[in-house]
């Protein structure tokens, strides 16, 4: 009876599974999406389970964290509930990240995709826009444009997504770059593909996992400056936010650190579960990871 050779097979995988099995392995990346879950579903759900408006007055201002049993952590100087701020400002935090973050992805995506396939006059043209938005000192100009359309969650979300597409649109460009001229690109022109199939059919899929890191990451720089400008005094007065909560508090925060603190923790913990899940992302789609 003869020896066989003993041979190892292979299952072949998705790329997204793949990406997944990689994103698994990555402990902090799954660390940092179960902590973002956990901070949406209370964002959801927190205020049915705690009923409180935050804009009411409900005891005495500067009341501290634990003294009180009804009012957990405190009130902030007009003795606003804390926890009721903090679950009703969740929402419109994340709204005004993810709103920021799909803008920027949709300006950045659409120029950057035309300006790497056409090149030439386009690229150059597209290229100088996006250089002049790049140039712009970014908040003063998200201070401008939200003073002009007066402050609301859309015009903050707005001007953080005007101001935010030029690094999305450089990224997608130099991948279009690098994937046009490859086999199957060329393959699909030589059976007669309209450039815009090619463009969003062909060329965008191949290209979207290092975008799809990058809107991740812009969600949490959205966050941070929704939270900017709402410390300056330019956030929705009639909508409350992390950011709002800070800034009404900030001439305070030697006589009461709790209404600040708070907020801006909260606002911490989302940023740094993003940036975990955005590094996940990033291994996840990295081919030379997955070769090791």
């Amino acid at each position: 009876m003869t020896n066989q050779p003993m041979t190892e097979t292979y299952i072949a995988q998705s790329p997204s599974r793949e990406a997944w099995r990689m994103f698994r392995r990555n402990l902090p990346a799954v660390f940092g999406l179960g902590l973002l879950i956990a901070i949406i579903v209370i964002t959801l759900y927190g205020a049915f389970l705690y009923q409180g408006d935050p804009f009411d007055i409900v005891w005495a201002p500067h009341e501290p964290p634990g003294v009180t049993p009804e009012f957990p952590l405190g009130t902030d100087y007009l003795g606003r509930d804390i926890v009721a701020g903090l679950l009703m400002g969740g929402g419109p935090t994340l709204a005004v990240g993810a709103v920021a973050a799909l803008i920027t992805m949709v300006i950045g995506i659409s120029l950057g995709a035309l300006s790497g396939y056409y090149g030439g006059w386009v690229d150059n043209l597209l290229m100088r826009i996006t250089e002049f938005f790049q140039v712009l000192p970014a908040l003063l100009f998200a201070m401008v444009l939200v003073t002009l359309f007066s402050p609301s969650l859309w015009t903050i979300a707005i001007a953080i997504g005007v101001v935010s597409w030029p690094q999305t649109a450089r990224l997608t460009r130099a991948e279009f770059l690098k994937i046009k001229e490859l086999e199957y690109v060329t393959a699909a022109r030589a059976i007669g593909a309209r450039n815009r199939r090619i463009i969003w059919k062909v060329i965008l899929p191949n290209a979207a996992p290092p975008l799809i890191v990058s809107a991740t990451l812009t969600i949490g720089v959205a966050i941070l400056f929704e939270a900017g400008l709402s410390f300056l005094g330019l956030g929705d007065p009639n909508v409350m936010s992390w950011g709002l909560m800070i800034g009404a508090n900030r001439d305070y925060i030697l006589d009461a650190w709790w209404p600040v603190t708070f907020p801006g923790l909260a606002i911490f913990l989302t940023v740094f579960a993003v940036s975990l899940v955005g590094d996940g992302l990033n291994d996840a789609f990295n081919p030379k990871l997955r070769e090791r």
